[in-house]
C-alpha cells in the first residue's frame, strides 16, 4: 500500500495507462513507498494548468516528484528508482552486460510493443468510445498487423532462449512489456494465441508479480469482461 506520510516520493498515475501500471506495480514489488496522486485522464486532469505547470509539462502520466526533483517518462522513472532505492539487483542489474540487455529491450519497446499495442487499443476502442465515431478499419488493421509482428518477435527473438525478456530472471523490462500486452486483451484480443513461449512468459510474469499484478489491472479486467474476454478469437 502507498505510504503518504513517510514517503518523499510523489507518484502521479492513471491505471488505464500501461506505463503508469508498470511504475505503480514496480514500486509495490520493490517496496518503494510513495505518495498516491491518481490523475483522472478521462476527466482531462492531465491537461489542467496546474498539472502542466507543477507535474508534467507534456501532460502525460506517469510522473514523479522526489524532494522537488520532477521526472517524466516511465523508462527514465524506473531507472531512477532502481538507482535511488535499495531494490533487488535482478530488477535492473548493476552488471554492465546484464543491464545492457535490459536497456536493449527498453529502447526497442518504444516503437514496437508500446506503440503498436497502444495504438491498436486506441483505434479499436478508445477513440471510437470517446468520439462516437465508428472504428477506422483500415487504420485499425494496420496497427493490428504491426502489433502481430511485435508479438511474433517477442515469441521468436526476445523469448527464444530465456524464460524472461532479458535473461534468466524478471526485470523491469518484463514489467513494462506485460503491462503493454494487457492493453489489447481489453478488446478481446488474445496476444498469446499460437505463441506458446509468450503465453508461458506472460503467465510467469503475472505469477511473479502477484498480488500487485491483478490489483493494478482491475480496470483492465472490467473492460475485458465487457468485451467478452481475451480468449475470444482474434479480430
Amino acid at each position: 500500500m502507498p505510504m503518504p506520510i513517510m514517503s518523499r516520493l510523489k507518484l502521479y498515475y492513471d491505471l488505464m495507462s500501461q506505463p503508469s501500471r508498470a511504475v505503480v506495480m514496480f514500486c509495490k514489488l520493490a517496496n518503494i513507498p510513495y505518495q498516491d496522486h491518481p490523475v483522472a485522464l478521462r476527466k482531462g486532469e492531465h491537461r489542467s494548468d496546474k498539472y502542466l505547470a507543477e507535474v508534467n509539462p507534456f501532460g502525460l502520466v506517469p510522473a514523479i516528484n522526489k524532494d522537488g526533483f520532477r521526472l517524466t517518462e516511465s523508462v527514465a522513472i524506473l531507472r531512477f528508482l532502481c538507482r535511488e532505492y535499495p531494490v533487488a539487483d535482478h530488477w535492473y542489474p548493476k552488471d554492465s552486460q546484464a543491464q545492457a540487455r535490459v536497456d536493449e529491450y527498453l529502447e526497442w519497446q518504444h516503437a514496437n510493443t508500446r506503440l503498436q499495442c497502444a495504438m491498436y487499443f486506441q483505434t479499436k476502442w478508445l477513440i471510437p468510445m470517446m468520439t462516437g465515431e465508428p472504428v477506422n478499419e483500415k487504420r485499425m488493421k494496420n496497427f493490428q498487423a504491426g502489433m502481430e509482428r511485435v508479438l511474433d518477435q517477442l515469441e521468436t527473438v526476445w523469448l527464444k532462449e530465456t524464460p524472461y525478456i532479458a535473461g534468466q530472471t524478471i526485470t523491469v523490462a518484463d514489467v513494462l512489456a506485460a503491462c503493454e500486452l494487457e492493453q489489447p486483451t481489453m478488446v478481446a484480443y488474445d496476444v498469446t494465441a499460437g505463441r506458446p513461449r509468450l503465453a508461458a512468459w506472460l503467465e510467469r510474469v503475472r505469477t511473479d508479480c502477484q498480488p500487485h499484478y491483478e490489483q493494478v489491472h482491475t480496470m483492465c479486467r472490467r473492460i475485458r469482461d465487457k468485451f467478452g474476454g481475451a480468449t475470444e478469437a482474434k479480430l
